[in-house]
């Protein structure tokens, strides 16, 4: 008798109307039904996203970036879905649904301006891709890898290993510096003065003997050497070389400068430092004369 009662008493603590929405009773049974339906498809949206990242597209040549957005699509597909469906659990229908997104964009209208723009940037990105995940890019200066590209903000790791989060609209606002998209390959400039005294030939021969000896220079294109202008104390050169991956340009950079520095050495070929010649005008003598007298 006992165990009947309690079994009533939750029966009517389950059926208890909190408040209703179009004549329909909301109830306590209904809410846990919705708050349990939207973890589900959580958590169902979340796996789709790492099953087809993970293995299924993985058996595909796709591209990585594509790879991504299709999973984060999918994802967010399936939210959107279950939670339209939860919706009917507490008896809103789209009709409902469409009132209470009404009165959401009063909201909008005034204070979530920023939100809705990240949202709308975040869509543009995931279908247009300007940048992708893995993509070597510069804002505002901060140049990282984009690790994670979500509905509201992106993810960038810079080179100092710090993690930062930048809003969507500063990809599709801004000038943005993709360095990777399209073709990873990238043009370094080297600079190095030599001394007036050098012979120019052995200059142009020892910097086109360390592009070729260095395994990171494409062939393809050739390198160049330059001599972009005659400076204060020497003349200014210039070595272009292009690597096959722009996120190894500073690496490639330092064999580069230290090859330079002993082959120019090996060569006695001299790299000057800057020299100012100091004149004592002749008038300070005469004021100093005249002084004495």
């Amino acid at each position: 008798m006992e165990l009947q009662e309690l079994f009533t008493s939750l029966r009517e603590f389950l059926n208890f109307t909190i408040f209703s929405l179009q004549d329909n009773p909301v109830t306590i049974l209904s809410l846990i039904i919705f708050f349990f339906s939207l973890s589900i498809v959580l958590i169902l949206g979340s796996f789709t996203r790492r099953f087809l990242q993970s293995r299924f597209l993985d058996q595909f040549d796709i591209d990585p970036g594509l790879k991504y957005a299709l999973s984060r699509v999918a994802q967010y597909s399936i939210v959107v879905i279950g939670v339209l469906i939860s919706f009917q659990f507490v008896a809103i229908d789209l009709t409902s649904l469409a009132v209470i997104f009404g009165l959401l964009s009063v909201g909008i209208g005034f204070g979530l301006q920023n939100i809705t723009a990240n949202f709308i940037s975040g869509l543009i990105i995931m279908f247009e891709r300007p940048i992708t995940v893995g993509d070597r890019v510069d804002v505002n200066g901060i140049e990282g890898d984009v690790m994670e590209i979500s509905i509201r903000s992106t993810k960038i790791l810079t080179m100092n290993n710090t993690s930062i989060i930048v809003p969507n609209t500063q990809f599709v606002e801004n000038n943005v510096i993709n360095f990777s998209l399209g073709d990873p390959t990238f043009r370094l400039h080297i600079h190095v003065g030599v001394s007036y005294s050098s012979n120019l030939d052995d200059v142009l021969r020892a910097l086109n003997e360390v592009a070729e000896e260095n395994p990171n220079v494409l062939k393809k294109p050739k390198h160049q050497v330059h001599l972009t202008q005659f400076g204060d104390s020497s003349w200014d050169m210039e070595l272009r070389i292009w690597i096959p991956e722009v996120k190894n340009r500073f690496i490639v950079r330092n064999e580069i400068n230290q090859a330079i520095a002993r082959k120019f050495e090996a060569m006695k070929i001299e790299i000057p430092f800057p020299q100012r010649d100091l004149h004592l005008r002749s008038g300070f003598n005469k004021k100093e004369n005249k002084n004495n007298e």
